[in-house]
């Protein structure tokens, strides 16, 4: 007789959520210290967070900014560019929001919608597609050289995962604003991202702003070992070293591909 799959126990559930919460805290005390050493040495930190619709990256960002100090962090998420920047060189709107000394700035999608989604969906054309491979590197070493610091994170799920992440946010009242006719069309077009994002991984990594691949399967543990991550590419005075999760978070090579940490 075949053994049925037993569902966690009302503690086990309980004991999982005091470990996730215990184990954030002390992430985001690390955070609250890094913070101050930002601000206290001047330094300007960039937070890119890219990845599939539903990886987390909403989710991911409020742990990270949840006990900071309002005045010196900053949330891009630039809407659907207007008439008017369309004109403009690619790279404006989103250099305006830079970090100044001090700061840091975390972009939820980036300059790095023109590798993805409009290059999926057809909203730029092919030239203005390798153009940016091409420009993107450049522009990030140019940023690095006057000083500021570029943490790229990729957050990576199977097709099955987005599924039932999309069905989810149909289904929640709390989640109807996340739903948009893109995120919509994400399963037709997984494939299609897929091959985007390689290209966008291999073109666009450099030892001035490295990609870091998170498998994203499990919300809670991506957003611990982000933050785990984070904390350990910037020396701050106090710092207590944390568990990496170098299963979950790593640094961007051509192993990635076929060791699991990117979705096929």
């Amino acid at each position: 007789m075949a053994k049925t799959e037993k569902t966690p126990s009302a503690k086990a559930r309980k004991d999982d959520k005091n470990g996730y919460e215990a184990e954030l805290r002390a992430l985001q005390i690390e955070l609250v210290k890094l913070q101050r050493h930002v601000i206290a040495q001047e330094k300007k930190l960039l937070i890119i967070l890219e990845g599939r619709d539903t990886a987390g990256k909403d989710g991911t960002i409020k742990r990270i900014i949840e006990h900071l100090s309002p005045r010196d962090i900053r949330v891009v998420a630039l809407p659907k560019p207007s008439d008017r920047e369309a004109t403009q060189w690619y790279f404006q709107r989103y250099t305006a929001h830079l970090p100044a000394a001090g700061e840091i700035v975390l972009f939820n999608r980036s300059w790095y919608n023109r590798a993805g989604v409009e290059h999926v969906m057809g909203f730029c054309t092919g030239e203005e597609y390798s153009q940016f491979l091409l420009h993107v590197p450049v522009l990030e070493n140019m940023l690095v050289q006057d000083g500021m610091i570029i943490l790229k994170y990729y957050l990576d799920i199977d097709r099955k995962e987005q599924k039932r992440r999309l069905e989810g946010r149909r289904h929640d009242p709390l989640k109807q604003w996340k739903i948009s006719p893109i995120d919509e069309k994400a399963l037709a077009h997984f494939d299609d991202y897929t091959k985007a994002r390689d290209a966008m991984l291999r073109q666009t990594d450099s030892a001035a702003a490295p990609w870091i691949v998170v498998r994203a399967e499990d919300k809670k543990t991506a957003r611990l070992a982000i933050i785990a991550d984070l904390i350990s590419r910037i020396e701050y005075h106090g710092a207590s070293p944390k568990d990496t999760r170098k299963n979950i978070v790593c640094r961007f090579d051509e192993v990635c591909f076929t060791n699991g940490m990117l979705a096929g």
